[in-house]
């Protein structure tokens, strides 16, 4: 009969002892297979422990890298915004400029409105027959013609000068049957007055005058003077026209 071996068990002894003098040496029996998972499972975990640092590293250096673009691209972008603002500092100094330009062109092209308003109210003023035709003391009488034209009749003093109402252009001097002479003064506007006396004749057909000039000048018995006016070719009343102070 044969006998069967029983299979040789190995144990593993961990000693633990004290530094103490007195201390006791205690002893303990590991089986092999679970002092090779402890060993294994320290294994894992060294390896594990050792795998996260070289992890952790590289991820903060990959952070590093990151933090350290972000700060350089934040660096160039406030650097760009100086720049820019610098750039609208400019602009904005550049448009108070153009509006302080402006505001001057304003103010002159206002004044030159209002001067040349001014002036075109002074020569509008200037050749709309309101004046009186005759200078020194006078009396008037308002008639109509035969022919249906109104006409206004004066009499001066001697010496007295018949004076265009207002400016314009000589545009007839004639011999004139009822009254000697007449001129014609045509004022631009629509508007043509007629001065009908025998006195001496002061002006040339084709004469520029101005408000006020001398037409006549009454002589002796020859004071005279029949007014007449036309708008627009139609004969009117000087009275309509005429500004009378006094």
């Amino acid at each position: 009969m044969v006998r069967k071996g029983h299979k040789r068990k190995n144990n593993h002894v961990v000693i633990v002892t004290s530094d103490a003098t007195d201390g006791k040496v205690m002893q303990f029996k590991v089986r092999p297979w679970i002092l090779q998972t402890v060993i294994l499972v320290q294994c894992v975990i060294i390896g594990a422990l050792i795998g996260f640092f070289l992890y952790e590293k590289d991820a903060w250096a990959g952070e590093t890298q990151r933090t350290e673009a972000e700060n350089e691209a934040i660096a160039r972008l406030e650097q760009e915004k100086a720049e820019l603002e610098g750039q609208v500092a400019g602009l904005n100094g550049e448009i108070d400029d153009l509006n302080e330009t402006i505001g001057i062109l304003s103010e002159t092209v206002n004044q030159k409105t209002q001067s040349e308003t001014q002036l075109s109210e002074q020569l509008q003023k200037q050749t709309m027959p309101t004046e009186f035709p005759l200078t020194g003391k006078t009396s008037m009488e308002e008639k109509t013609e035969e022919n249906g034209n109104p006409i206004c009749i004066f009499t001066a003093s001697n010496g007295s000068m018949v004076v265009a109402a207002a400016g314009g252009s000589v545009v007839v001097v004639n011999e004139d049957p009822e009254y000697g002479n007449n001129v014609w003064v045509d004022h631009g506007n629509g508007y043509t007055t007629i001065y009908r006396c025998a006195g001496e004749v002061k002006v040339r057909q084709g004469e520029t005058v101005t408000q006020g000039a001398t037409l006549f000048v009454i002589t002796g018995d020859d004071s005279k003077l029949g007014y007449q006016m036309t708008r627009d070719g139609v004969y009117i009343s000087p009275m309509e026209v005429l500004a009378i102070s006094g």
